[in-house]
């Protein structure tokens, strides 16, 4: 199978992978990006958009990248609060009133992005329909109670950042989400991300395949074990339970046909529906990767950088049950040693930020090295099958 695009030589063997991958099937079309220092070192794509093989990935080519929109999502906050017209410690509830309810009064910018705000998911009953409700899904979460004193433990909020953190940003610029970053970051960037497809089945528009196992966003089952009052993670646990009652992990649904859907693929859902490429995934996260700055475009001050370093939260994350370090709007890479965390490939690193999408996409910037890394791919893979840490190694063992 044919490799198209371009690499440095010595990113050979991110190459070789790709095409081992490709040709065996455990890839059905897939593509990888790197910068270093703002400059690309490898920009390649091979593969299918299909099962069937009846259209080739294409430079073009873009897919549903789930959860990897929440790091296009958060730069768009982060770029907000870079202006000055949002202030990441001033309580939500400044820029939007109604929020200050049944005791988020004062809950702060920076709990959305850490996902410490107590919202992990709605108070059920909760279906798909619900969330494509986009401003009465997000009224029902301004009206929650947290779960939690926000600020004051984390839990993964996968299925409601998108609708917080989207409100925020359309509260304070006037512009859904899907419009800011059209405008704002993937324009000025000439970057192949889209939030809201205006054509849900465009030729561009690679099928994405759910896991071998069931494919949709889910939750361990550790995490969703019944509570023995002994056990010491019991709240956490808890957490978990309730979490999955009321978001997209628990739903009951055909995923190929969810997810390949007009419905799904023109929502705006900040933390859950972007589609894009590598190398526009990978341009916009090498704005955090070289000093705010990407494709000659300045969107981050380095002082905005630095938040996004700070940690809020580090421990057991709720929705994992496993450790996690959040900065504001990104994971942290662990800081001395692996950890078993979400994606236990990672190597330690002092300023790596980072996340990731169900089935494997990858979304990182390791402002040490000035190095930004992205993968997407459209056959999910879960567990010891996922093979983001596959390129992960063959690029920093690259360096």
């Amino acid at each position: 199978m044919e490799i198209h695009g371009r690499w440095d030589p010595e990113f050979d063997r991110v190459a070789e992978l790709m095409h081992d991958k490709v040709t065996s099937g455990d890839e059905v079309g897939a593509s990888v990006y790197v910068s270093i220092d703002g400059e690309p070192v490898v920009d390649i794509w091979s593969g299918w958009k299909d099962k069937e093989h009846s259209s080739a990935w294409e430079s073009d080519t873009i897919v549903n990248v789930f959860s990897g929109s929440k790091t296009v999502t958060s730069l768009a906050v982060l770029m907000l609060a870079d202006r000055g017209e949002v202030d990441l410690h001033a309580p939500v509830a400044r820029y939007w009133p109604e929020f200050a309810r049944n005791g988020k009064e004062g809950a702060e910018v920076r709990h959305l992005l850490a996902h410490s705000v107590g919202l992990p998911a709605w108070e059920p009953p909760f279906d798909i329909n619900l969330a494509l409700d986009i401003p009465g899904a997000t009224a029902r979460l301004a009206a929650q109670a947290p779960w939690w004193k926000p600020g004051t433990r984390a839990s993964y909020h996968a299925s409601s950042f998108g609708h917080l953190n989207g409100e925020l940003v359309r509260r304070v610029s006037g512009k859904s989400i899907g419009q800011f970053i059209a405008d704002e970051i993937a324009g000025p960037l000439r970057a192949d991300f889209h939030l809201g497809l205006d054509d849900p089945f465009s030729a561009k528009v690679a099928t994405v395949y759910p896991a071998p196992e069931d494919g949709g966003p889910r939750i361990p089952k550790s995490a969703t074990a019944p509570s023995d009052p002994e056990d010491g993670l019991a709240v956490e646990r808890e957490i978990s339970r309730r979490t999955r009652l009321g978001s997209f992990s628990g739903q009951k649904r055909d995923p190929l046909a969810l997810y390949n859907s007009a419905a799904w693929r023109q929502a705006e859902f900040g933390g859950s529906t972007g589609h894009a490429n590598a190398r526009g995934l990978g341009r916009i996260m090498t704005v955090l990767a070289n000093n705010g700055t990407s494709q000659g475009v300045t969107l981050l001050g380095r002082d905005t950088i630095a938040e996004v370093f700070k940690e809020q939260f580090a421990g057991i994350d709720s929705y994992y049950m496993k450790p996690i370090r959040w900065g504001i709007g990104y994971a942290l890479a662990p800081q001395r040693n692996k950890e078993k965390g979400p994606l236990p490939f990672l190597r330690p690193g002092s300023r790596t930020a980072y996340w990731y999408g169900t089935g494997g996409a990858l979304s990182i910037a390791d402002a040490e090295r000035g190095m930004a890394i992205s993968y997407v791919m459209n056959q999910c893979q879960s567990g010891r099958g996922s093979m983001n840490g596959l390129y992960y190694d063959a690029i920093y063992d690259a360096l």
